[in-house]
């Protein structure tokens, strides 16, 4: 399976923007929209760019039942925060360097936003998130930071 980028992208950056804004961990995100949504949000992401973000993820958060928590990454940042455009292309290209087709991409899509990886790509006072691409994927599949 080719795995379409700029849908990847954008799925990434709008799961970014719901959990900045319900104060959810990415994973809780993720496992709340579920592999249906993913996959609805991954094959219409061309249509749904269209909209601002704000207004799709509002939708997405009615839609699924969304609730708010009290995981606040941004606040506890003592640096710049990355926006979430920045965030979802770590996450898109994480994904895309780890994919074979052995799983389905929903899948493999959770299980990265599932892992250790995940929590060390939201510590924005570490500099674990801009690191080289390379650098996060051998990380994420090694199962352990590569010194």
């Amino acid at each position: 399976m080719t795995i379409n980028n700029s849908n990847l992208f954008y799925l990434c950056s709008l799961v970014e923007y719901i959990a900045r804004k319900q104060k959810l961990e990415r994973k809780d995100v993720i496992n709340i929209l579920g592999k249906d949504n993913i996959n609805r949000i991954y094959t219409s992401a061309d249509i749904l760019h269209s909209e601002p973000i704000e207004k799709i993820s509002d939708e997405y958060i009615i839609y699924a039942n969304i609730p708010s928590g009290n995981y606040d990454n941004v606040s506890a940042c003592n640096y710049a925060v990355p926006d979430f455009w920045t965030i979802g292309k770590v996450y898109e290209r994480l994904i895309e360097d780890t994919f074979d087709d052995s799983t389905a991409l929903s899948e493999h899509i959770s299980a990265v936003y599932n892992s250790w990886v995940s929590e060390g790509i939201c510590n924005y006072n570490s500099d674990f998130y801009y690191q080289p691409r390379k650098y996060i994927a051998l990380c994420y599949l090694e199962n352990k930071l590569i010194a």
